[in-house]
């Protein structure tokens, strides 16, 4: 077991340092394609990442290129790669960018994601919209994952991908 907790450990590490990236490069590369002047940005994740356009013609396009971005890029590599860890970061990358967009409306605080998209004119309904499907989405696939990281046994139950139900391990007998 310890061997699975090590490998959990780290992945969600890995997990971590690629969704604060990705996401935060989402919001470079959208300020950029809006023609945004980039004034500042940190991408180290020991820090609280963060991009400073000024001006920006176009902060929908900016906001939402960090979640949308942060979501796609991982996503895409997972399904490149076809690795469970892949899929592992991936899925963390799912629940994350909503579960934040979510936390985010509810704390107000002005500097962050959704209160700002709020402020650019971005309808509520949308922001629910995106949060209602990473989140239970993210949360089903991403339970799924730890349950298979930290299985010692590889025939364990697993969760139902869609549902999360567990179901039995396969029972053929030779």
């Amino acid at each position: 077991m310890t061997r699975q907790v090590a490998t959990f450990g780290v992945l969600l590490l890995v997990s971590w340092v690629v969704m604060l990236t990705t996401h935060e490069l989402g919001h470079i590369v959208g300020g950029w394609l809006g023609g945004a002047v980039l004034l500042d940005y940190e991408l180290m994740p020991w820090r609280l990442p963060h991009s400073l356009h000024s001006p920006d013609p176009h902060p929908r396009l900016t906001l939402w290129a960090g979640p949308l971005l942060g979501v796609l890029v991982p996503t895409l590599l997972a399904f490149a790669i076809g690795h469970p860890y892949a899929r592992f970061i991936a899925d963390f990358c799912l629940l994350a960018n909503g579960t934040y967009l979510a936390l985010a409306w509810l704390s107000n605080d002005r500097l962050l994601d959704t209160p700002r998209m709020l402020a650019a004119g971005t309808s509520p309904a949308l922001i629910l919209l995106f949060c209602a499907v990473t989140i239970p989405l993210g949360y089903f696939r991403f339970r799924n994952d730890c349950i298979r990281v930290l299985s010692r046994d590889p025939s364990a139950p697993q969760a139902n991908e869609a549902t999360g139900s567990r179901s039995p391990p396969d029972q053929t007998h030779s």
